[in-house]
């Protein structure tokens, strides 16, 4: 597929450019609020690109780049994540991660570069009225950088009057977006279940408390509460994911912990669920002698696109694609996303980008195989400039 920009030209023209700041994050990477390499590399390329101003240190590690166009005009928010996640990079491409427990594993390094990209274009051209503000955001992946930004003033600092999301998309081809309308992605909250009892030899459980057996019986409960609380025509899911009691093979352990994620889509059965989690956790302690202490997160709530962007966006794209590449329908996303405190504060957009192609078949997100498409970094520079064009009035 191709795609068709009035600045198609100097967009393919900064497209190997863009590729070695990607790689260079991507050997480089740091976790959520740790980035303090990679925002000092943004801050000063924005600087070199000429950004009228460049705002560091929001949510302890963002940056918030501002350029101004020729008169009076609107301001939009185009925003790209930067950390990375703890985890291994498996592998064999020059740019691998330096570090053992550090990988750019959902694209994130591909989503600055892009970002940084239509920085530069934007700053040489500069044929709109009004301005955009270019939002670097820390700690997406479950660390809520998006939440600590908007409560650091972001938009104190960048009135927008809309704000606009990105993400890359395995599974979707090259050249392909989805622009969905109402929930993209789910709400997220996080829990935590210390079980305690009696601890006691294995041979002689009867003489204490099995937690264990105690958190066996709790985890299948749990999987009632989705299920019994949200109505079944809308997704909700409950999945218990750690679990750590003793270590021998003869102890019964006084302890025994669980912790997992609730997830949902629609933010009025979030409390209940909670409610249900807890009164389910509770009762089967009890039942088995033993005591729940229950630690629960509000996490990420939904990320809810409105019905007037989402039809924007996809007009947008399309334009860049053709309408035959945007799709507009899709199932909502389990995984969440911390874009939504954003959205949350003003209208705007979180589109999917595609990324798979033959010669790069892109591992999913968060898999420690996967790598970022470079050849997907012309089509997301593509779509900022796009909004900008059709959002800003032309100077």
């Amino acid at each position: 597929m191709t795609f068709h920009h009035r600045h198609q030209n100097r967009i393919m023209g900064i497209t190997e450019e863009a590729t070695a700041w990607r790689r260079d994050l991507h050997a480089h990477p740091e976790i959520g609020f740790e980035e303090k390499r990679t925002a000092g590399i943004v801050a000063a390329k924005l600087r070199e690109f000429g950004v009228d101003e460049v705002h560091e240190g929001l949510a302890r590690t963002g940056v918030l780049g501002i350029v101004h166009g020729k008169g009076e005009g609107p301001m939009i928010g185009l925003r790209a994540d930067m950390d990375a996640l703890p985890m291994p990079d498996l592998k064999t491409v020059p740019w691998r991660s330096k570090f053992e427990n550090r990988n750019h594993a959902c694209g994130h390094d591909g989503h600055t570069a892009m970002l940084l990209a239509a920085a530069k274009i934007l700053c040489e051209t500069r044929d709109f009225a009004g301005s955009v503000a270019l939002i670097f955001q820390p700690a997406e992946e479950g660390m809520g950088g998006g939440k600590e930004m908007v409560e650091d003033g972001l938009f104190r600092l960048a009135p927008c009057d809309s704000v606009w999301g990105l993400h890359n998309w395995p599974g979707a081809p090259l050249g392909a977006f989805t622009a969905l309308s109402g929930p993209v992605m789910a709400g997220v909250d996080y829990f935590d279940i210390r079980i305690r009892g009696v601890g006691t030899h294995a041979g002689t459980p009867h003489l204490g408390t099995d937690t264990v057996l105690a958190a066996g019986h709790m985890i299948a409960a749990l999987q009632s509460v989705a299920s019994r609380t949200a109505p079944p025509q809308e997704a909700a899911t409950i999945s218990v994911t750690r679990l750590s009691a003793a270590t021998a093979y003869h102890v019964v352990p006084d302890t025994t912990e669980i912790g997992g994620s609730l997830r949902y889509v629609n933010p009025a059965i979030r409390p209940k669920m909670e409610a249900q989690l807890r009164a389910v956790a509770k009762g089967v302690a009890e039942a088995f002698g033993a005591v729940a202490e229950i630690d629960y997160r509000v996490n990420y709530p939904p990320t809810i696109n409105p019905p007037a962007e989402a039809d924007l966006a996809a007009e947008i794209a399309a334009g860049l694609v053709g309408a035959e590449a945007v799709e507009r329908r899709a199932e909502t996303c389990m995984a969440a996303e911390d874009f939504a405190f954003m959205l949350n504060e003003k209208p705007g957009h979180y589109i999917w980008m595609g990324v798979d192609a033959p010669g790069h078949t892109t591992a999913k997100l968060h898999h420690p195989e996967y790598d970022f498409n470079d050849a997907a970094i012309p089509y997301g520079v593509a779509y900022w400039l796009s909004l900008a064009d059709r959002l800003l009035p032309r100077a």
